[in-house]
């Protein structure tokens, strides 16, 4: 079966790529994975794998063309003859209509990759509908804000449906895909703001009656019958009241301290972008301008204490064994508390400097590397110091502070944050997991 080549989205905000250079013939055998053409965007140039096997064909964009997102570029074909036309700019043929009911077959979810991660961008499809996939096949990439992965298909069969677009957010735990045992009829893709069912129908407004019209004096209007005054639009509800935006947005208005709640208040729609970044700094300077000044937000301040430090011990393990720094070896162990499945950034911050790491909970102490990201996480250790008590307050990230206990020869660890980048729960989870892996490392490492 032929499969279209397309113009990927390579961003966000992407509507169009130009051709930089076709990396194979026409005519020439391509295997799924090979480098087919470079594309340039406003941003980057990258290049761009085939999707299938088979021989590439029907080369319809020329080097230097400007092509829309979503046109058909080329064709690979299961013979080099195939000489179908595939008029340049043209759009791939439209998906099959979302029938009334999702069909059979395995729910594909929208995976959760991080503690605080309540929606994923979905970047791109590595499957058509229609396509078979094995069980180990990447189905789709999804972007956090910490990182972008891919998700695997999970299942052998045929994806039967999709129901989100690359460059849309959706819901973590919300269907995306259905893997069907057996080969669909009718494959088809739809957008996360398209309904497949339970979509309450559409009805046309009731034509007043005869008599109605006729009549010179209409009863007097209730309260229950009275007009209800036209409100602004609103954001488009999404579950749990949540607030779907980019994850880059999400970034540079948490160091802003901006909340996208303003947004969805001034009837913006969903999902926020980078582009709205201008917007919420107005909102958000028309909000303080019209609020007379008041007691700040109050942050969130919590404090675990160990009976004993267990770390040091760990610390000089591997630094003998691995040859890992006692900064790598903390962030190692405050890695193994967050429970971050998705790799993260964390600065590490003492006396003699500060170093900022890669890790994830899957991390030892020997995958822990150096880092140029800007930090979800600061941890401070000023153990050995004469600090004993820390109530800065909340900075840019979140911050967990080590100091020594006077008496007992343990830890004092404080979680210092603002109230919009951890929730309570997860503040509480997280302080008192540290302070275990603090008292007991080896639960960390073993």
């Amino acid at each position: 079966m032929p499969h279209d080549v397309t113009m990927p989205q390579l961003g966000m905000a992407q509507d169009a790529g130009t051709i930089v250079s076709w990396l194979k013939d026409e005519g020439a055998e391509v295997a799924e994975g090979d480098l087919l053409f470079e594309v340039e965007t406003d941003k980057a140039t990258l290049e761009v794998e085939a999707l299938a096997s088979g021989f590439l064909t029907n080369i319809a964009a020329t080097v230097g063309e400007e092509v829309a997102v979503g046109a058909v570029i080329a064709r690979i074909s299961e013979t080099a003859a195939d000489t179908e036309d595939a008029a340049p700019g043209q759009a791939s043929p439209a998906p099959v209509e979302a029938p009334a009911e999702k069909p059979a077959g395995t729910h594909v979810a929208m995976p959760q990759l991080g503690m605080a991660q309540d929606a994923g961008l979905l970047v791109a499809w590595h499957k058509r509908p229609g396509d078979a996939v094995s069980a180990d096949d990447i189905l789709f990439e999804v972007e956090t804000d910490k990182s972008t992965m891919e998700v695997e298909a999970g299942i052998d069969g045929f994806l039967a449906a999709t129901f989100a677009h690359a460059g849309e957010n959706v819901l973590v735990g919300e269907t995306v895909a259905i893997i069907s045992s057996t080969s669909p009829s009718e494959p088809f893709a739809s957008a996360v703001t398209e309904s497949v069912s339970g979509a309450v129908p559409k009805t046309a407004p009731e034509e007043p009656s005869a008599d109605a019209v006729a009549s010179p004096a209409a009863p007097p209007i209730t309260q229950a019958q009275a007009p209800v005054t036209p409100q602004p639009p609103r954001a488009r509800a999404s579950q749990n009241g949540r607030i779907l935006a980019s994850p880059k947005l999400r970034r540079l208005a948490a160091a802003e301290n901006l909340d996208l709640a303003l947004l969805a208040d001034a009837g913006h729609l969903h999902p926020y972008h980078t582009r709205d970044l201008e917007t919420l700094r107005r909102l958000s300077l028309e909000a303080a301008q019209e609020t007379t000044p008041s007691v700040a937000t109050a942050s969130v301040h919590l404090v675990a204490e160990t009976a004993v430090d267990g770390s040091h011990a760990i610390a000089e393990w591997a630094a003998s064994t691995h040859g890992v720094s006692a900064r790598r070896c903390l962030a190692s162990l405050f890695a193994g508390a967050l429970h971050e499945d998705a790799p993260f950034s964390v600065a590490v911050e003492t006396r003699q400097g500060r170093e900022t790491y890669l890790v994830s909970k899957a991390s030892g102490f020997s995958q822990v590397v150096p880092s140029d990201e800007d930090p979800i996480w600061v941890l401070r250790d000023y153990r050995g110091s004469r600090l004993k008590t820390v109530a800065l307050g909340a900075e840019a990230h979140p911050v967990v502070t080590l100091t020594d206990l006077p008496t007992s020869g343990g830890v004092r660890i404080t979680l210092e944050s603002a109230p919009n980048r951890i929730t309570p729960s997860e503040a509480l989870m997280l302080i008192t997991t540290f302070a275990d892996c603090i008292e007991e490392p080896l639960r960390h490492i073993l």
